[in-house]
């Protein structure tokens, strides 16, 4: 697949490593204007109170403040990520909701400063009842955390498909559990950041850490009051997101509306204890799976119940709520499914996106019931997996329509591996420690398609030298997709990697373009890319075939030359045809522009389920061994194997660095990450606490890609690094099943309860 090109596919290093590899990469934190101060943000004591009254006085005569803001000097706009009847302002204005909830901002000469100013502010509140468990949450007698929202049901979600009743009483084997996940940070190093700066004409300029700029460039419109147009977003490098940098937070706003009202540069750079109890979290799940099938293995019926705990606020939870329930459908062939979903509010910080984006939670589920149900059929794992597997042109119950797919190869390969590492196993080990071999399997997204823009634009500007600028609207957040996008223009172009100068995000200048979430870069800005690649190609080709007289057609672009096909004598480098180009006649700029996005996709219904959300689907299998301590309860991971379709990998070096990282992140999901709450206060709000892993918690591990090559995918490529996360829980948790024989429905599977389960303490499932 690979053979021919001279970018695709092969293991380049990344266009910003050499930067952020000495330390010149600026980050949000690390920027500083002219006459700029610093500002902090005054947060809730208590889990939900009245605000009385806020006093200001005190802190603006500090010496050394600029201006302190309230929510009563804002226009009361609420934000709700896709819901269009908002929610959260970004200074609280009639109540807090749980603690951490913004109140207050002050602006002032340094940090220091806004810190001792946050002290002298006075806010009289007015305890209310909270409620910090969604089952409560949902009882009559509940106190209402939002009064639009009865027994606090932000949003709901009612699937069905099929006849599931009907399919079940025809069933061979049903079985019926109950799952929970924890919630859990997003564990990004870098905290949020903004910059922001009005001139004197009245436009704002603002810098901050964000995955998807273009959510924060409308919402701060809306919040501030002013017309897109002068708003200008700049992005600078971003220190990892994973879904918790998409939407537009209280910090943003804050920087912008003290700036506006200084008239000077304002920066909030929030605290990493601040990021851990008053931002965002994964979505705590109670998921109720009922399963039947055949007594060969036949999936035949599928019904659940979610109660997502959402937190204070909607956030984006609507479409989180909506994936839970509608990757049910995925990865294997479904006849009948029914899935109810309930996202409710809580006392607790909000929860929106995280990487998987509620698929994890689901698929957790569905995953580690099968293996339990596979057990006590007396089947294989791996074949009731097989028999059960999507293939290409099949169509989910739902809507979702398959076009590459490699999961059945992708479940051989898994066979064959695991043969492998049985084999490999010593025969004679501690007989304390027990040894399992789990795996999962998985489909995702490669883009999401939703209502409002989703759009995808690249523009080209190809210097007189040769040299060659790309924009895009797209933000790399750590996943290498400028150094893939890059690789994209220079294969159509016939440059190289170096050739290319890859533009960051600026509104000013760069396309609209809706963010990056959902898998979506590299497969829909990707084919934007290639398509304004192919723009500059066809007026250079028009140049060459004037100068080397051939058809347009038959001009070829390769490794820095520019040839007549079948002709290798009739060349010319790549720079001179540019010059060629710009100085013959009356010259041009060589400028390509390229828009893209799927057409015929149907925008799901997030209600109903139905509609079919991405052009291509990524699939996969993961595989774990682990091995468990007995004496002590300690799980550790020994090796992992990821068999991933990705289509045509763009940068294979790359790719792994997604997946590994991907999978690391499921290791904490499953056996150290949670955040631990007493009373509504987060008990473990720093990195010491909270336990992400670390280089003392990777294992070995063995990549194998199907490459399955997508049609619609630029060269061929999909979705790659989110999606295998969704696998990694189950198949860690299908492994310690192997290993000691006790299924888990929890995650994380610490020691404690690892011990208990061996004592025989409970319920013999856990």
């Amino acid at each position: 697949m690979k053979e021919g090109y001279v970018n695709i596919g092969k293991r380049l290093p990344r266009i910003d490593g050499i930067v952020k590899a000495t330390g010149e990469a600026k980050f949000a934190g690390d920027l500083s204007l002219a006459g700029m101060l610093h500002a902090k943000i005054l947060r809730s004591p208590y889990p939900h109170a009245r605000l009385l009254h806020i006093h200001t006085d005190k802190a603006k005569r500090l010496s050394g403040v600029r201006a302190v803001v309230t929510g009563k000097e804002t226009v009361g706009f609420k934000a709700g990520g896709i819901s269009a009847t908002g929610d959260e302002p970004y200074l609280a204005l009639d109540k807090v909701r749980f603690i951490g909830d913004a109140v207050a901002a002050v602006a002032a000469i340094d940090e220091e400063t806004a810190e001792e100013a946050l002290d002298l502010i006075e806010v009289e509140y007015e305890e209310l009842p909270a409620v910090l468990d969604p089952v409560a949450a949902m009882k009559q007698e509940a106190p209402l955390i939002h009064d639009h929202a009865p027994l606090n049901i932000s949003f709901k979600t009612d699937l069905s498909y099929g006849d599931v009743d009907k399919a079940f009483r025809e069933c061979d084997y049903v079985r019926e559990d109950r799952f929970e996940t924890a919630p859990i940070r997003h564990g990004f190093i870098e905290p949020h950041a903004a910059l922001a700066s009005w001139d004197r004409s009245g436009r704002l300029s603002f810098w901050g850490s964000k995955q998807s700029p273009y959510f924060t460039y409308r919402n701060m419109a809306k919040a501030l009051n002013i017309p897109l147009s002068r708003i200008r977003v700049v992005q600078p490098y971003i220190g990892g997101g994973f879904g918790g940098k998409n939407e537009m937070f209280n910090v943003d706003f804050c920087a912008a509306l003290l700036s506006r009202k200084t008239g000077r540069p304002v920066k909030i750079v929030v605290s990493q204890e601040e990021v851990l109890f008053a931002y965002r979290q994964r979505h705590p799940t109670i998921i109720d799976l009922k399963t039947g099938l055949k007594k060969d293995g036949t999936l035949q019926a599928v019904e659940a119940h979610i109660i997502a705990d959402g937190g204070a606020y909607l956030s984006i939870g609507a479409l989180s709520l909506y994936l839970m329930c509608a990757f049910f459908c995925i990865p294997y062939r479904l006849p009948n499914m029914k899935a109810k979903g309930y996202r409710v509010y809580t006392n607790t910080q909000p929860s929106c996106a995280m990487r998987g984006h509620g698929v994890p939670q689901s698929r957790f589920a569905a995953e580690v019931q099968l293996d339990i149900a596979a057990k006590e059929m007396g089947l294989d794992s791996i074949d009731i997996r097989l028999k059960n597997a999507l293939k290409p042109g099949e169509t989910t119950p739902n809507g979702f329509k398959i076009t590459s797919c490699g999961l059945e190869e992708s479940i051989m390969e898994s066979k064959r591996i695991i043969a492998r590492w049985i084999e490999e196993k010593p025969k004679d080990g501690d007989k304390k420690k027990k040894s399992g071999i789990g795996i999962g399997c998985y489909g995702y997204v490669s883009g999401p398609r939703m209502a409002g823009h989703n759009t995808a634009g690249a523009v080209i500007k190809v210097h007189e030298d040769g040299g060659i600028s790309l924009f895009t609207g797209s933000t790399d957040v750590g996943q290498g997709s400028d150094t893939v996008l890059s690789q994209i223009a220079a294969e159509v172009l016939g440059a190289r990697l170096e050739d290319i100068r890859y533009g960051m995000v600026d509104s000013d200048i760069t396309p609209l373009d809706p963010g990056t979430f959902g898998s979506r870069v590299t497969f829909i800005t990707g084919n934007a890319v290639r398509i304004a690649a192919e723009d500059v190609r066809n007026q250079l080709a028009e140049v060459a075939a004037n100068t080397l007289e051939a058809n347009p057609k038959d001009i070829v672009f390769k490794d820095r030359k520019v040839y007549v096909a079948g002709s290798l004598d009739r060349s010319m480098p790549f720079s001179k045809l540019v010059k060629i180009a710009q100085y013959s006649g009356t010259g041009k700029t060589i400028i390509g522009r390229g828009y893209w996005a799927p057409e015929g996709l149907e925008v799901p219904n997030f209600e109903t389920g139905r509609g079919n959300m991405s052009a291509a689907y990524s699939f996969g299998t993961q595989v774990a061994e682990v091995e468990a301590d007995t004496d002590t309860g300690m799980i550790k991971v020994i090796r992992m194997a990821m068999i991933h379709d990705c289509g045509q990998p763009i940068n294979e070096m790359l790719m792994e660095g997604q997946l590994e990282g991907s999978a690391i992140g499921g290791v904490g999901h499953t056996l150290t990450e949670e955040i631990i709450r007493k009373e509504g206060q987060t008990m473990n709000a720093s990195l010491l606490e909270y336990r992400i892993p670390t280089t003392v918690d990777a294992c070995r591990m063995e990549i194998y890609h199907t490459e399955t090559r997508d049609d619609l995918g630029p060269f061929g490529a999909k979705e790659s690094g989110e999606g295998i996360q969704v696998a990694v829980v189950p198949a860690i948790v299908n492994a310690i099943y192997d290993a000691i024989g006790v299924p888990f429905k929890r995650i994380p599977v610490t020691p404690d309860v690892v011990l208990n389960a061996l004592k025989g303490k409970g319920q013999k499932e856990v």
